[in-house]
């Protein structure tokens, strides 16, 4: 066989069928071998390292355009690289909203050499855009369709029935949604204390987020359409949700699975302030039991930086978010070294997971013909979340000074080693994902 390109050799490799000793070739930005592999371009010692098949984030909220201040598509790439992830799926409640081909079509043109990873753009879902819809989910570096059921960051919201089965006739791919019922906080607002943010989940509390998981669920049989349910924050949810696999997919974030209000409202304040919130920890632990089922099919970051300044503001006018992309995987891998889960089935949420339920073109999985993607690993390295190390311009994250046990090395995208050992390259490569719906049919 021809000399490859590159050659990952010495490390223990996460294959379809577990992990291996096995080195892995790379062509092209292919992976084209598995196993034993001859000459290569350039070759990296892996020796002591875990080399899953790259990350996948598919909730990040980049803010580019026009809530740059909070983040860029620059930046927030940069962050996600840095913490080991290959490629991200953009939110579209920016300034304009991104729900028009146009706006897609900005984006992707302010992403080329500049972002990091490799990535896709959602478009939001409105009552003006829902027939149309059919059309711009198939547009090229469009991850589908999102809809906020509940009033959240920015002013895309589709709350009415009426308006949620126009918006899932128009189309067939997964539509990707913020389940949390609009009328019910409208009526919970007095619930909401001044100047305490652990009245967040009071207001926003578990029944505004099984109503709406109830009524996507109904409106999505109706309309034979599949959605995918974001950020789960209720056991109560997970149990529905594992009841209805036939047309949902589901979403838990690493800040719900780590976090618990009685402890992070008092500790942290309006950092912790998240939609849907951070709640106790018996939801916490809920959360857990139904991942030990294999519910979940995803992690996402929900990766939503404001600034220190806008978060300082008094509850409740502080905007709910935190940044997530660059601590989703250690705090993960943390989890794994405690024993909450297993690596393999971290993979599987991370990789495989994001493949499956999205439909995509050759990314998640080391095996040859796909992408050359890679997460590198140091399972057993101990270390702490310092704040010179984030990436994201809001320059803070609840996590800091956490000590953790497992950390990424290396990221590398298409066969480009575009982060080592916290050492970024020379130029960002990020190209936009492919899928498969786009591509035929």
């Amino acid at each position: 066989m021809a000399p490859v390109d590159l050659k990952l050799a010495n490390g223990r490799v996460y294959l379809p069928g577990g992990p291996a000793d096995v080195d892995v070739g790379v062509r092209d930005g292919r992976i084209v071998a598995v196993g034993s592999v001859g000459d290569a371009g350039e070759t990296i010692d892996c020796t002591g390292l875990d080399i899953l098949p790259g990350v996948i984030d598919t909730q990040v909220h980049f803010r580019e355009p026009g809530l740059e201040y909070k983040e860029d598509l620059e930046s927030g790439s940069r962050a996600a690289v840095l913490g080991g992830v290959t490629a991200v799926f953009e939110m579209p409640n920016t300034k304009p909203n991104t729900d028009s081909a146009d706006a897609v079509a900005d984006k992707l043109r302010r992403a080329e050499g500049r972002m990091w990873c490799d990535h896709a753009f959602y478009v939001g879902a409105t009552s003006a855009n829902a027939e149309a819809l059919a059309e711009l989910e198939r547009l090229p570096g469009t991850a589908g369709v999102k809809i906020f059921m509940g009033s959240s960051t920015g002013d895309l919201l589709v709350s009415e029935d009426s308006e949620l089965a126009r918006v899932l006739r128009s189309g067939h791919r997964r539509v990707a949604v913020h389940c949390e019922d609009e009328d019910r906080m409208n009526a919970r607002a007095g619930e909401r204390v001044t100047g305490d943010p652990a009245s967040h989940p009071v207001w926003r509390d578990d029944e505004s987020a099984i109503l709406a998981t109830r009524r996507i669920l109904r409106l999505a049989r109706e309309a034979r359409r599949r959605v995918h349910v974001l950020h789960v924050t209720t056991p109560a949810e997970l149990e529905l949700l594992g009841q209805n696999k036939d047309i949902a997919t589901c979403e838990v974030t690493p800040q719900h699975l780590t976090l618990a209000g009685e402890d992070a409202y008092p500790r942290f304040g309006s950092l912790a302030q998240m939609n849907p919130p951070i709640r106790s920890a018996a939801h916490r632990d809920g959360l857990w039991r139904w991942m030990a089922q294999g519910v979940p099919d995803v992690i996402g970051s929900d990766h939503a930086p404001h600034s220190r300044e806008e978060k300082a503001q008094q509850y409740p006018r502080s905007p709910s978010g935190m940044p997530g992309v660059q601590t989703l995987l250690p705090l993960m891998l943390n989890h794994v070294a405690e024993g909450r889960l297993t690596l393999q089935r971290l993979i599987d949420l991370t990789s495989a997971g994001p493949q499956r339920v999205f439909g995509l073109v050759g990314k998640g999985r080391i095996v040859p013909g796909y992408d050359a993607d890679f997460t590198v690993v140091d399972l057993k390295a101990r270390w702490t979340i310092e704040e010179a190390w984030l990436a994201s311009k809001c320059g803070w994250s609840p996590f800091t000074g956490m000590e953790l046990t497992g950390k990424p090395i290396g990221t590398i995208i298409r066969g480009n080693r575009v982060m080592w050992d916290g050492a970024l390259a020379d130029a960002a490569i990020g190209e936009p994902v492919k899928f498969e719906s786009v591509a035929f049919g």
